[in-house]
């Protein structure tokens, strides 16, 4: 087989990804083993690579090439959600495009455009990551809306309802405008925004007087039902009582007293919306207060809007602003800053909003996911400075709102069969509740035909909540053979953004439905952002084409680029030069390997003892670097793993240990030397690859025939031994010697070619076992050991060690005595300069303390090396 001096990624990784898929590596079935799980955060089915997906992938396809290498049964699933808002707008958007409504389609006839959108585009990143290198088991692939998957689902939905947990509620809810549905609270991201406050003057019902209010939304005063007062405000002692008539609209409002208001804030005088605001909305429940709502879904103003009707709000905003200070109702405008919520996954400004929707209880089914992160352990997160995160959310959590506006996902299982609220059931099938419905109507004669199921989706995340259990048919089968063996699950990688959506809730449904935790460790990546600290978008142009990068640099470039720098938890700075580091590493490996095919091998040879303490030296390298290994991956610290990698081949190996064995120029190399040395780099090989697949399946496969069974995917991870502690001591002292008689060769001009003397003065009683490293690498004629110092040598030290070259037909004395005389002469030259600043006696007195310090350090360094200069000249005449 011929080898090429250079590594082309473009003409390997999809040879071996195919490999490794045609003989079935990735996939996993029951069996003896120990099993090791992992089960992919399912990107959207809208999604595309992205720099979050490459990380957070290649940390999982570590993780789980690792286990596959230690022996363990490595399951890792794929799969997609149906991201309910993300499809739905692509699908409307889509449909625009085409002239067609969303509005002017029944939910089936949607739906059918909705899959087949999904059939056309979904799942286009599982295939970007097979690119990556990802070993995923693809024959296990899950999407949210699977048949059995969206069982699992509708079950759980029907059995929390049973239990009392699942509730429908007229509250006020987060409202999406764009998305045109509700949101939980924890899909709205407050932010800090310069607004302005404006005070409105209302007048007071049968009198001239007036009162002020301050709001930032002055669109919603067609919405207003009372002003407030706090009734121990004695500024307004005179408003108890009476009603305000609201600006423009007329509408006469009564003026209510309680002690909510904060006599600090604005005017003291609160203005009351509970169709757009929470408290207020708590404050006209206690006072009973008319409830009316001016925005239409889209958030423009329906007809209490008066002449704004069918306007956007914050157009209106503008124009009403106008409108009230021609009409003398606006006193002034300040600016204001306040935290404004926004849509998770539209951007747009949410609008509280009052309607029926389903909620789920989280107060007790949050104790066991409590207690397992931040009392037993049983789940833990890595780094753990997320558990302060997690407590503050879970202990403060609020009943999670469950139901979506929307067509696609999975339809809410609640069937009508009347005109009052409460006149509905719940069930899996629309025959179960049909006969629930004749049960509790104790009407027999109902049909199918009588029953409307809800409209209304079910939010995105009480699917994939379920997605440990629900891979594994845990849900809907928890005895079943799969479940059982592979559930829980081992790891979980995803961000600490969805730390709350997605983790916290697998945790709360695993206890729920299996009494046990749905994965042992939790592991947080960093978010990835540019060099300037600003998260990778789209918008700002800042995130880098992931497939490009991979065709540029190799996915193993790419896979070593982002993992360098990418600490568990801390955002990953994204820098280019990061992937052609990691590219750089390959080929310096790929050269190392190369090199060993040039050689001739000799079965006639002695092996000589600089190669063999050599190589005895790089296996206890090797065993301690193992150590630490296995301690970072233990911690999740798999950045850390990689750098002790790294050093470990790239410094000891490429560059000690092949100078040390590589035979003489055109010489062969003896077979002893050589077998080891091919069986070290196989041991690199094997951890190397869980971070670089590729490029170390290439070489391990050009190594020599290897059968299927041989592959380096399913090879044996290296085993632990002791460590030769002593030997790596000696070898980093060795290695500090070797380093010096270079120096002395480069400084002194001295052809490496060229053998020299060289005497040790052994004052650290360092013992002789890498004299012939020391004497193979430095080109010794020989290593003498001396009891006194050598007389005009050149010499250098190590610690307390001194070591000589003679200089007698080591250099050439005539020219190195010209060299340091210029040198001698240029810094005497330079010393009266400094000395002739420092006598000036204004310059001394006047300039700054640091500048006067710095010209006397510049004379004292000069000084010195005038002295060593003149002793290394006395020494060569």
């Amino acid at each position: 087989m011929s080898i090429p001096s250079k590594y082309d990624a473009r003409n390997v990784e999809s040879k071996w990804y195919d490999y490794w898929m045609k003989h079935n590596y990735f996939h996993s079935k029951p069996d003896s083993r120990e099993p090791y799980t992992i089960v992919i955060p399912p990107p959207n089915v809208t999604g595309v690579l992205h720099m979050g997906h490459m990380l957070n992938n290649t940390i999982q396809d570590v993780l789980i090439r690792r286990a596959r290498l230690q022996g363990k049964n490595a399951c890792w699933v794929p799969g997609t959600d149906h991201a309910s808002i993300a499809t739905e707008a692509k699908v409307v958007a889509k449909l625009k495009d085409q002239g067609i409504d969303k509005n002017d389609l029944t939910r089936d006839e949607f739906l059918k455009h909705a899959w087949d959108w999904t059939n056309e585009y979904g799942g286009v990143i599982l295939d970007q990551l097979k690119k990556l290198g990802c070993s995923c088991d693809w024959e296990r692939t899950k999407f949210t809306m699977d048949e059995d998957m969206s069982e699992a689902v509708i079950k759980v939905f029907v059995d929390l309802y049973n239990k009392g947990l699942i509730y429908r509620g007229y509250r006020m809810v987060n409202w999406d405008p764009e998305a045109k549905t509700t949101l939980s609270d924890e899909e709205v991201i407050y932010e800090e925004k310069q607004g302005n406050l404006y005070y409105l003057n209302y007048k007071i019902e049968g009198s001239d007087d007036t009162l002020t209010i301050a709001t930032t939304r002055p669109e919603t005063i067609f919405g207003d039902t009372a002003i407030c007062i706090n009734p121990n405000d004695e500024r307004f002692t005179h408003l108890k009582g009476k009603k305000a008539i609201v600006p423009l609209c007329n509408r006469v409002i009564p003026i209510i007293e309680d002690d909510y208001v904060d006599v600090e804030f604005g005017t003291g005088c609160l203005k009351v919306t509970p169709a757009h605001d929470e408290n207020d909305k708590m404050l006209g429940d206690k006072h009973n207060l008319e409830v009316v709502d001016i925005f239409n879904e889209d958030a423009s103003l329906n007809s209490f809007g008066l002449h704004y009707e069918g306007k956007d709000r914050f157009v209106v905003r503008k124009e009403i602003t106008k409108e009230l200070e021609e009409k003398g109702f606006l006193i002034k405008t300040e600016t204001h800053i306040n935290k404004v919520g926004t849509s998770e996954r539209t951007k747009a400004v949410i609008e509280p909003r009052l309607s029926d929707q389903w909620f789920l209880k989280m107060e007790e089914l949050v104790k066991p996911a409590i207690k397992a992160v931040l009392e037993t352990g049983d789940v833990k997160l890595f780094p753990k400075k997320f558990e302060n995160t997690y407590r503050h959310w879970m202990e403060n959590i609020r009943d999670w709102n469950i139901s979506r506006q929307l067509y696609w996902g999975h339809q809410i299982p609640a069937y009508f069969y009347g005109d009052g609220k409460e006149d509905f059931v719940v069930a899996e099938t629309i025959e179960d509740a049909l006969e629930l419905a004749k049960t509790k109507t104790s009407n027999s004669e109902l049909q199918v035909s009588d029953l409307t199921q809800d409209q209304d989706a079910l939010d995105t995340w009480f699917s994939s909540w379920l997605w440990p259990m629900s891979v594994f048919d845990g849900v809907r089968n928890p005895d079943n053979e799969e479940f059982k063996y592979y559930y829980p699950t081992n790891d979980l990688v995803t961000g600490p953004d969805i730390l709350f959506f997605w983790v916290a809730r697998m945790v709360i449904a695993g206890y729920e439905y299996t009494d046990e935790r749905p994965f042992e460790n939790v592991y947080l990546t960093g978010l990835v952002r540019d060099k300037q600290r600003r998260k990778m978008s789209k918008s700002l142009g800042n995130s880098p084409d992931a497939l490009k990068l991979i065709e540029e640099f190799g996915a193993d470039g790419v896979r070593v680029g982002l993992l360098l720098s990418s600490a568990a938890g801390n955002d990953l700075l994204f820098d280019e030069a990061l992937c052609q580091q990691g590219k750089g590493f390959g080929n310096k490996v790929w050269s190392a390997f190369y090199l060993t095919t040039l050689w001739e091998v000799s079965q006639d040879i002695e092996q000589p003892n600089s190669s063999k303490v050599a190589l005895e030296w790089y296996e206890a390298k090797f065993q301690k670097a193992l150590i630490e290994i296995e301690d970072h991956f233990s911690k999740y610290r798999l950045s850390d793993a990689l750098m002790s990698i790294y050093k470990l081949i790239f410094d000891d190996f490429c560059g000690w240990l092949l100078e040390i064995v590589k035979p003489a120029y055109g010489q062969p190399i003896d077979a002893v030397t050589y077998n080891k040395l091919i069986s070290i780099f196989e041991e690199n090989l094997k951890i190397m690859h869980p971070f670089m697949p590729f490029i170390t399946e290439e070489i391990w496969q050009a190594m020599g025939e290897r059968s299927p069974e041989e592959a380096l995917i399913v090879a044996k991870w290296p085993e632990q031994k002791s460590v030769n502690e002593a030997l790596i001591t000696e070898f980093d002292f060795a290695s500090q010697v070797v380093s010096g008689i270079r120096s002395v060769r480069k400084d002194k001009n001295i052809a490496f070619k060229d053998a020299i003397a060289f005497s040790i003065l052994n004052n650290e009683q360092v013992r002789p076992t890498f004299d012939e490293v020391i004497k193979k690498l430095g080109n010794l004629e020989e290593v003498a050991y001396v009891t006194e110092a050598v007389e005009g040598a050149l010499t250098f030290r190590v610690k307390s060690n001194e070591y000589f070259i003679p200089m007698s037909g080591a250099i050439d004395v005539e020219a190195e005595i010209n060299k340091l005389t210029e040198e001698l002469n240029y810094t005497e030259g330079f010393l009266k300069s400094v000395q002739k600043k420092l006598s000036n006696e204004r310059f001394v007195n006047n300039a700054p303390e640091q500048v006067v310090a710095s010209e006397k350090k510049k004379e004292a360094d000069a000084l010195a090396k005038i002295e060593t200069l003149k002793a290394s000249l006395a020494s060569l005449k």
